[in-house]
């Protein structure tokens, strides 16, 4: 915890609603990844971390958050387990 506390939070505005109703009407995303997926992208995060192997680290849908991101000329973060980034199988 030591290691995020200075961390900034990333409001939520309106903008980031109208993101994550983007990924919905796709049925990209259930609404909690979503969230995580449009503040990563519109706040243009370089990493999104997640131990989501089922919806948010997933190869087969990472070619549709790339193509929905673009229509919206939206940042396309690199989504990653933590073991990835660490180097290590995940």
């Amino acid at each position: 915890m030591r290691l995020i506390e200075n961390l900034p939070v990333l409001p939520i505005t309106s903008g980031i609603g109208v993101i994550v109703s983007e990924y919905q009407s796709h049925r990209l995303l259930p609404v909690d990844d979503a969230l995580h997926l449009a503040l990563a992208s519109f706040y243009r995060c370089d990493y999104l971390l997640t131990w989501d192997f089922n919806h948010l680290a997933n190869e087969n849908k990472f070619v549709h958050i790339q193509r929905v991101n673009a229509r919206q000329g939206l940042f396309v973060p690199r989504i990653v387990a933590p073991s990835t980034l660490m180097g290590q199988e995940p």
